[in-house]
């Protein structure tokens, strides 16, 4: 047992305590834990507590800039009431806008706090109860504080928003809803075999450095890192990474660009994109997939096939590596559409539930379920 669980079995097995300050103090001790202010804290996870006769609450309950010192690991609100006592996760990407003091809340000025009414209670139909906070945080790990910035600011200040969502004409649609099909047909192709050959070589060649980069603990910076390994345009860029994984220095800066796929190859009869993905198969985590309106634009271009192409790696080896179509059967089925999360002008992003990534690269499979992919894109349209 992990000692999130346990800590959400305590709380659980004091229910009817009604006493906030002896809960806490019970749970300090117990656990270990170091005080901020009114955050009580972990490696794990940190908790706060607060009390109401309901499970309704207004009380404020932390300031965004501690918020920010905390979000990287399960941050709690538990809530006493007479009966129960509930436990609700309260990390960035569950909290729907900032309350108090906010009016200067900007990108560079993080500014004012958030009230127990501002905490999701439910995200994309999964509810935040203790049963499903380590799921949620997987969902919240990949966004992360600064993720979630940009659409609190929007929310809070409501700002008009950037950006604006793909407009689906019939023309379009028709292409969209055509994209299971010629997905299929190049996953059967030669240029499937051809274009696989063309990554796997970039990973046999750089196996080393993304061996040593697997080891970095930034999840962004890491993943940037071998995807540019293998994906990547720029030579020059390429070497100095590689140079600075072999000597263990410093990585120099470097920005990639925010589209939709990393490695770009045009064929006679297909235009695909394909996005790189790492998966350290000894950590659970939700890969970020792609953004609604970005696929759906892409998708209604003539011949294109969008793919994933995974690399497993673990501290010794690359497991295996897969390329798949977005609506391979079980990657299709894992998706977790996050349509709260970009912002008002925006269908939202989605991601994909770790363990399904892990079993295909175990398990390669590469089968497309046509019927639920139709389904899938009618319902990216309908947001």
């Amino acid at each position: 047992m992990n000692k999130l669980t346990e800590l959400l079995e305590f709380i659980s097995g004091h229910d009817g305590i009604n006493d906030k300050d002896e809960l806490a103090a019970l749970i300090v001790e117990r656990f270990g834990l170091t005080k901020d202010r009114k955050v009580f804290y972990c490696t794990e996870f940190a908790i706060r507590f607060s009390k109401s006769a309901g499970t309704s609450f207004a009380n404020t309950v932390l300031s965004l800039s501690n918020l920010k010192k905390v979000d990287c690991i399960p941050f709690l609100v538990c809530l006493i009431t007479p009966k129960k006592n509930h436990v609700f996760l309260a990390n960035s990407t569950l909290l729907r806008k900032i309350s108090h003091s906010s009016q200067e809340l900007r990108l560079d000025n993080i500014k004012g706090s958030f009230n127990g009414s501002d905490i999701i209670r439910e995200l994309e139909g999964i509810s935040n109860e203790p049963a499903n906070i380590e799921k949620l945080f997987d969902i919240h790990r990949e966004i992360g504080f600064d993720g979630n910035l940009p659409r609190l600011v929007e929310a809070t200040n409501n700002i008009s928003p950037v950006g604006h969502k793909f407009y689906v004409s019939p023309e379009a649609e028709y292409q969209i809803m055509e994209a299971p099909a010629r997905a299929a047909s190049f996953v059967a192709s030669a240029d499937a075999v051809t274009l696989k050959a063309e990554l796997d070589a970039k990973v046999a060649q750089f196996k080393n450095e993304i061996l040593v980069a697997s080891m970095i603990e930034n999840v962004n910076v890491r993943g940037r890192i071998i995807e540019y390994l293998i994906a990547g345009e720029d030579d020059v860029l390429r070497q100095q990474l590689v140079a600075a994984l072999q000597n263990k220095s410093g990585v120099p800066a470097f920005k990639t660009d925010n589209t939709l796929g990393d490695y770009q190859r045009v064929f006679a009869d297909f235009f695909t994109e394909t996005d790189v993905k790492t998966k350290i198969m000894i950590l659970s985590s939700n890969p970020k997939a792609y953004n609604l309106d970005k696929i759906l634009e892409f998708l209604a271009l003539k011949k294109s096939v969008f793919l994933f192409y995974f690399v497993g790696v673990d501290s010794t080896k690359i497991v295996n590596t897969i390329l798949v179509s977005m609506f391979q059967t079980d990657l299709l089925a894992s998706t977790i559409l996050l349509k709260h999360w970009s912002g008002r002008n925006s269908r939202g992003v989605s991601q994909f539930q770790g363990e399904t990534i892990k079993s295909l690269i175990n398990n390669p499979r590469t089968d497309i379920d046509g019927n639920g992919a139709i389904e899938f894109l009618k319902k990216l349209i309908a947001l």
